[in-house]
């Protein structure tokens, strides 16, 4: 009898290891171990974008710094980050290269809306999170079709909503010509433009395209200008946004001008084009401008600025395409500290899609991260601002689409 007892009480302390081993094992999927998290990205470190390219630097800067201080849950983070020069076709081609011989656990930030169309379909078939793109397009934001696919800006609809909400508002007979890239990324602005006008959209008097290998935007400016239009919305790439707004400001034309977020760094567009030629513009923002003197004083940017100074020296404090890279690589560091020692990618996603209330130190008062499992777009809510020839200024309240 009592070596029954014995019997039975150790199988009742095998079976309570057991389970209480299987509660806290680790699982990894590929990219994954004890050690290290590998992710992959692809950016456009040349090629027409390249303005962008300082993101991909700025969040592996960040990661550097996480890792000296001991990493995510003891594992480090290696990011692979390959140049793509805003090519779709390279960008395929980059992307299955990571997935398939670097076997990263999943892609990061990759930039441009018509790159991360090349892949959106391969990734979503090969269960291989798309985690947070570097674009606003409106479709990222599809958990029903594409669940492994999240954004993270607000979307270019949304932006586009709040310029037409504004401009209904304040100017309401206004002439609108339209500069916009002939690819997803610009025809989601125009849409969201055009929606929101809704039965004024004869506001819009002419639109004019132009493609990522053209040279120069400048006959499309003329022509907007001939049409009569008094207000000019430029939805661009940094390279020609910056082009429009010197071609506008040289032929005589003063429009109202409303400038897309993902081309306002001061450092990399405005200087380019001309601080006393882009007087007057208006976009919508959700992070901190790093010219802003009003910071001066935020913890938040003083961090910030240390981390550059320490980390990233090379970079431009002054580019806010660097506090962009510096804000997603905060939000990457949050899902991963969520997923514990759970590192597949299904847990990933669902880490990814439990963000409650995050806020970012380069984010504007008021602005926070949420996400579910039905919304993929972590960042909802813009603030309008107006360049005054040396910073951004804010007015208003904090809008929503």
């Amino acid at each position: 009898m009592r070596t029954q007892h014995a019997l039975s009480a150790l199988l009742a302390c095998i079976a309570f290891a057991v389970a209480t081993g299987a509660s806290g094992a680790k699982n990894y999927d590929p990219g994954a171990s004890d050690e290290e998290i590998k992710i992959g990205q692809t950016m456009p470190y040349s090629g027409p974008a390249s303005a962008y390219g300082t993101i991909g630097r700025a969040e592996a800067a960040y990661f550097d710094m996480i890792n000296a201080q001991g990493g995510v849950n003891g594992r480090k983070i290696r990011l692979i980050s390959l140049d793509d020069g805003y090519s779709p076709p390279r960008t395929v081609e980059q992307v299955r290269k990571l997935v398939e011989e670097e076997q990263v656990l999943f892609i990061f930030q990759s930039l441009g809306t018509p790159t991360n169309t090349s892949i959106h379909k391969y990734l979503n078939a090969k269960k291989v999170p798309q985690l947070f793109v570097a674009t606003g397009a409106t479709k990222w934001g599809d958990p029903e079709h594409y669940p492994w696919t999240m954004g993270w800006q607000p979307n270019y609809q949304t932006e586009a909503h709040i310029y037409a909400k504004y401009l209904l508002t304040t100017k309401p007979d206004a002439k609108i010509g339209v500069l916009y890239q002939n690819d997803d990324y610009g025809k989601d602005y125009l849409k969201g433009l055009k929606d929101r006008l809704g039965d004024r959209v004869s506001m819009i008097v002419r639109e004019a395209s132009y493609e990522v290998t053209d040279p120069t935007v400048e006959s499309q400016v003329v022509s907007l200008q001939a049409s009569g239009a008094d207000t000019f919305f430029i939805f661009a790439t940094p390279k020609f946004a910056a082009q429009a707004i010197r071609k506008a400001y040289d032929i005589g034309w003063h429009p109202l001008t409303f400038l897309n977020n993902v081309s306002i760094s001061v450092a990399s567009v405005l200087q380019p084009a001309g601080l006393e030629k882009s007087v007057g513009l208006i976009t919508a923002m959700y992070g901190k401008d790093p010219t802003d003197p009003q910071w001066a004083k935020d913890k938040g940017f003083q961090d910030w600025l240390s981390f550059m100074k320490k980390w990233y020296p090379q970079g431009d404090p002054h580019d806010i395409n660097n506090a962009y890279g510096y804000g997603v690589a905060q939000t990457l560091v949050q899902v991963l500290k969520q997923c514990g020692d759970d590192l597949t990618r299904e847990n990933v996603m669902r880490q990814a899609a439990n963000l409650k209330d995050l806020e970012l130190p380069m984010a504007l008062p008021g602005i926070k991260i949420n996400t579910s499992p039905t919304d993929y777009f972590p960042i909802k809510q813009y603030h309008l601002a107006r360049f005054d020839g040396k910073r951004w200024v804010l007015f208003g309240d904090v809008l929503s689409r």
